[in-house]
């Protein structure tokens, strides 16, 4: 006997075991899951009577608010696929994302319903604007549908293949594409997640990492499926993360380093005061050793680097704690936990290549590109099949990320493909600079570039923002990293600015930093 693998069976085992437990928090609202699930039905119930069918693409402009919770349920659950996209894109950018998902729905919550309704005009296949916090004009009330609404809506028979959600990525340097999230696919991430980050329904987990981002990395489902508590909080900065870890009693989050980094540098009168022994799952570009360093020394908390795409649900390796690492130091644990791991038990095989398409060597120093082939991987780029046949090759999909295998199986990455900086026919990883200028004390964020040089064709470029209050120099940046890396590697040049550029996931823009003063100064 087979059933579809999907996880709308979280939510029937949660409904089922947990139902009379804390689901969800958001501000004075709380819900059990009797209730939430409850509130999930009548909105698939709404949708199914606004006349969204199965296949039909629903789109969410929302932050991390129960209403943007409840679409992870409500819409698959009727057999339409979600489109949560990225609220910190410009009005255009959600132009483009809803046409070309061809969105049927919109819903927005009201702090992104004036972009919205700019771009109103532009969206010819909507059929329903749906404001989720308040009353609009022209728009229908999300709490007042809901409240009209029965529970009963008809359930149509769900295939592990079909189209869970469609996730856009960042667009660093091209347009979004389209990647086609399967039930199959967030099945087996959620299942794996729980396998290497055990969650019971004791955990109380607190939502800083953005739920459109690659479905919350799945924690959309994998909290649920624990019968753990979702702890929603719209806008993260650090008084607002530290106030609620302590007041709820959370016990897990996941955060991008970016995050981590403004957790870390936080006032130390509001680190003094934070709960220990919180879980802690990092990812999206690869951590500094020193920042784990001060989460973990000074705030007692446990951080665990996660490694993956959104092509692939997203995680595909994990830096697996072992025995032998407990008798380590900090600071050494530190640079084994800043690596992105071993594969998950079933996100499938993952390895890195050469150039003939032969694995590495496993000596930590050759370099090569990190693929996987396994059932994380996405069904493929939505309305476009060249970008897919590119990414999906040989029986792979190459993720661009640049990495060696230590001799412990342990992946490490040294930089994108297109970011390695070859000096004088010498390859510079830049994620290793960065991680050398992160220890010295007076620097807070840190980009490395390869800029043209007369001599070596190109050379590493430092970008160096400071912690407040803090002073250096560029010539001491410079012999910091020569007193810490073989010299040539060492920034020839520093520039400090204030902010970094980076996309609307946190990822740092280097391209344009690779455009020189004059781009960073258009920003």
């Amino acid at each position: 006997m087979e059933t579809p693998l999907t996880p709308l069976d979280f939510a029937r085992r949660a409904r089922k075991l947990y139902g009379e437990r804390e689901a969800v928090v958001d501000g004075k609202l709380r819900l059990t899951y009797a209730q939430f699930f409850d509130r999930c039905d009548r909105w698939a119930a709404t949708l199914q009577k606004l006349g969204v069918a199965q296949n039909d693409r629903v789109a969410y402009i929302a932050p991390n608010t129960h209403a943007q919770l409840e679409s992870f349920y409500a819409v698959p659950q009727i057999g339409a696929v979600l489109v949560p996209i990225n609220y910190r894109l410009t009005a255009d950018d959600f132009a483009y994302l809803i046409n070309h998902s061809g969105a049927k729905i919109v819903c927005a919550h009201s702090d992104y319903i004036k972009a919205a309704e700019s771009i109103r005009v532009q969206l010819p296949t909507i059929e329903h604007f749906i404001a989720l916090d308040g009353s609009h004009p022209g728009w229908l009330d999300y709490e007042t549908l809901l409240a009209e609404a029965s529970s009963d809506f008809a359930r149509p028979k769900i295939s592990e293949s079909d189209l869970l959600t469609i996730n856009y990525t960042s667009g660093t340097t091209s347009r979004p594409k389209g990647v086609m999230i399967t039930h199959r696919n967030a099945y087996m991430n959620t299942v794996g997640t729980l396998v290497h980050e055990h969650m019971t329904c004791s955990d109380r987990y607190l939502w800083t990492l953005p739920m459109f981002h690659a479905n919350g990395w799945t924690f959309v489902w994998t909290v649920t499926a624990a019968g753990a508590t979702h702890v929603c909080l719209p806008k993260v900065e650090p008084r607002s993360v530290f106030d609620l870890v302590e007041k709820e009693r959370i016990t897990m989050l996941c955060a991008a380093p970016t995050v981590l980094i403004a957790l870390a540098n936080a006032d130390e009168e509001l680190r003094r005061k934070v709960r220990r022994r919180v879980r802690v799952l990092t990812a999206g570009a690869p951590p500094a050793a020193s920042t784990i360093e001060r989460l973990e020394g000074d705030l007692g908390w446990t951080v665990t680097q996660v490694y993956g795409l959104t092509e692939t649900t997203p995680f595909i390796t994990v830096c697996e704690p072992r025995a032998e690492h407990e008798h380590l130091s900090i600071a050494q644990r530190a640079t084994i936990k800043a690596r992105q791991g071993v594969e998950l038990i079933t996100s499938g095989e993952t390895t890195v290549i050469d150039e003939s398409g032969a694995e590495v060597p496993h000596d930590g120093e050759t370099v090569g590109e990190i693929v996987v082939r396994g059932n994380v991987v996405m069904a493929g780029y939505y309305n476009d099949p060249e970008a897919t046949a590119e990414a999906m090759c040989d029986g792979w999909f190459h993720t661009g990320d640049a990495a060696v295998i230590h001799p412990d199986g342990y992946l490490e990455i040294r930089d994108r493909l297109k970011d390695v900086i070859i000096s004088g026919g010498e390859n510079i990883s830049s994620v290793e600079v960065e991680g050398v200028l992160l220890r010295h004390p007076a620097v807070q964020e840190v980009a490395i570039v390869g800029l043209p040089d007369k001599r070596w064709g190109e050379a590493p470029h430092a970008f160096v923002v400071l912690r407040d209050g803090a002073v250096a120099t560029p010539d001491e940046l410079r012999e910091f990293a020569r007193s810490h890396l073989a010299h040539f590697k060492a920034p020839h040049t520093v520039t400090f600015i204030e902010v970094l550029p980076k996309t609307a996931t946190g990822k740092i823009q280097k391209y344009v930093l690779r455009g020189g003063r004059s781009a960073i100064a258009k920003q």
